[in-house]
């Protein structure tokens, strides 16, 4: 049989002289029982214990009792003496009582769930709570929207490996591991891949290389609701190499050169009809190449049923690659056009005086009472000062490219340093990692191979 649960709590003196003693409580409530014919009854009583929490011996006891469908009703003298935590009020009635069908009895306010009106006062209640929690939530949001903007650390959460978050001033900080993060950029042009760097750092998972090298706080940068804010934070890396990277990740998205076992898997292309090109068992010779335009089995990459490509020898191809890698020379000085950190500064600064002169014109257009003529030239000095600004930012843009480029362009003169005389005692996956900083593409058309050298290298498409 089910059994009411009477609660009753008295946390200081205070209270006892006011009228809410342990025993005037539990003879208000028993007599209520007894009118109502609410039989029978338990008490569970915390003497000495704040209404600020749920961590009350005997609350728990009673919750306990009413998930195991031992509780009819719940009987407190005042809202208070259940908890004077509104949050926690409408917990205990929505989570625990209404989910086990205990109806809750207030005797100072008159609530009882049982009735219809009951219902109401705690629905009431309930779109009150909630729209403290919304307003407290956007109040929340507001100031962290402007901390933000104003270039702090938002708190809380994952601090970002290779900082510290310095809470008095409220900023990231770099620590010991910067220079590690630093280094994980750099190993990753050098054609490591995540896992290999994951090895070598001592991270767990590849794709926690893969996130910090996508993180945009490493740039000094706060983002936040899908938006950049400028942070007081110093940076890791430099947005050159940021964007290298980034290019980097992109190109080998879709070559998966760590599962392959040949050499130029994943950069073969017939030079007849434009489809990708197979590695096939030929005998106890070796391997052919052959164009998947004739692999039945695999109708969605035919590009022309008719091709005319022959299989022809891997070793051949192969040999011919190297050869020209071999004789290959990188220009050893970046041309004169491209970029500088100074000409990169100088036009950021660029960037930044056009906006406050559109900024102040704005102002002034929104302030000054002008005739039509005077309203007529200020627009055109505005549309003047915004193509300024477009322009600017375009400048800006290609100059980091070019940046990017040259930075590209440094990296591969290590790799290729001497290549011929390390070459044979490379494993496979380092000579594929050579080639794909190097190649875009390696087309075969009959006994004729064209290489497409990466844009930042000297030329782009070679014959052999």
């Amino acid at each position: 049989m089910k059994r009411a649960a009477i609660y009753v709590r008295v946390s200081t003196e205070a209270q006892r002289e006011e009228g809410y003693s342990i025993g005037a409580q539990k003879e208000a409530l028993e007599a209520y029982c007894v009118s109502r014919s609410i039989r029978p009854y338990e008490f569970y009583v915390d003497g000495g214990f704040s209404g600020s929490n749920l961590k009350r011996p005997a609350m728990e006891r009673m919750v306990e009792d009413i998930c195991r469908d031992e509780i009819s009703h719940v009987l407190v003298y005042k809202l208070d003496r259940l908890s004077r935590s509104q949050k926690d009020t409408l917990h205990l009635i929505e989570d625990i009582f209404n989910p086990h069908q205990v109806t809750f009895i207030s005797l100072n306010e008159s609530m009882d769930t049982g009735t219809p009106m009951g219902r109401l006062m705690l629905g009431i209640l309930s779109a009150f709570a909630q729209l403290e929690r919304e307003n407290i939530r956007e109040r929340t949001r507001m100031g962290m929207q402007e901390r933000v903007r104003e270039g702090y650390w938002m708190g809380g959460g994952k601090i970002p490996f290779g900082y510290d978050y310095d809470r008095k001033k409220g900023i990231l900080v770099p620590n010991k591991d910067a220079e590690t993060v630093r280094n994980m950029y750099l190993w990753y042009l050098e054609g490591y891949s995540p896992q290999n760097i994951a090895d070598m750092t001592g991270l767990r998972y590849d794709r926690q290389v893969v996130q910090i090298l996508n993180r945009r706080t490493n740039l000094g940068v706060i983002c936040y609701n899908g938006k950049e804010y400028p942070g007081r934070h110093e940076p890791i890396v430099e947005p050159e190499l940021f964007d290298a990277v980034a290019l980097e990740m992109e190109r080998r998205s879709d070559k998966n050169q760590h599962m392959a076992v040949h050499l130029l898997t994943g950069l073969l292309r017939c030079g007849y009809c434009g489809a990708g090109m197979r590695y096939q068992k030929w005998g106890k010779k070796g391997h052919k190449l052959v164009c998947y335009s004739h692999q039945k089995t695999k109708a969605y990459l035919i590009k022309d049923p008719e091709c005319p490509q022959e299989p022809v020898w891997s070793f051949e191809i192969e040999e011919a690659v190297i050869r020209d890698l071999f004789h290959f020379r990188l220009e050893m000085e970046v041309n004169e056009g491209q970029a500088s950190p100074s000409a990169e500064k100088e036009l950021e600064e660029r960037c930044r005086k056009v906006n406050r002169k559109l900024e102040r014109l704005y102002q002034l257009y929104g302030e000054a009472e002008v005739s039509g003529e005077q309203d007529e030239a200020l627009r055109k000095t505005i549309e003047t000062a915004r193509r300024e600004r477009e322009m600017a930012e375009k400048k800006l843009e290609m100059e980091k490219k070019r940046q990017s480029i040259s930075m590209g362009r440094k990296q591969m003169e290590g790799k290729l340093h001497r290549l011929s005389d390390v070459w044979n005692d490379m494993s496979l996956l380092e000579k594929r990692m050579i080639l794909l900083s190097c190649l875009e593409e390696v087309e075969v058309r009959g006994g004729q191979v064209t290489l497409r050298y990466r844009d930042f290298l000297s030329g782009n498409q070679k014959e052999t």
